[in-house]
């Protein structure tokens, strides 16, 4: 009995060391919480700062999608009727009834041309086969072929 009290005395460890290893455990599950947590807060603020910049950028967009809006409108207002005759009688023109208009025929000057149109749809071009036969074989045709078939031949013959 004093040999295996002696024997598993030997191969105990003392306190202090148990204690070493529970420290030394708990620290490292610490730092790998820590590890943990410190990847996930790099990833939240690199996603909080990528989508504040893509708000940013929608903002900007509204922005010049209202001033493309107000360019547009401005345009419109300023080749409006009113504001093109206006501009038309400050310049010195006057409106022109049709009888008074005189029309004078020039027999260099071409007549007015049909428009070219794009010519009518045909269908899509078909495509040219690019595979080559041997791999749109199937497995069955290519055992009809080399198995099968040589064989017929051979019982064909003829003295």
């Amino acid at each position: 009995m004093n040999n295996v009290y002696r024997l598993t005395q030997a191969y105990s460890q003392a306190p202090w060391r148990k204690q070493l290893q529970m420290i030394g455990m708990f620290l490292l599950v610490l730092i790998a919480v820590a590890l943990v947590a410190g990847i996930y807060l790099n990833v939240s603020a690199r996603s909080a700062t990528v989508g504040r910049s893509i708000q940013y950028m929608q903002a900007d967009i509204e922005v010049r999608e209202r001033n493309i809006a107000d360019l547009e409108s401005e345009l419109a207002y300023v080749v409006s009727h009113d504001v093109m005759q206006k501009r038309a009688e400050a310049l010195g023109f006057e409106s022109v009834d049709l009888e008074e208009a005189l029309y004078v025929p020039v027999s260099s000057f071409p007549d007015r041309q049909p428009a070219q149109l794009a010519p009518a749809f045909t269908g899509f071009p078909q495509p040219a086969k690019v595979i080559s036969p041997e791999y749109t074989e199937s497995l069955f045709d290519l055992l009809r072929e080399r198995v099968f078939e040589p064989a017929a031949p051979l019982l064909e013959i003829n003295p």
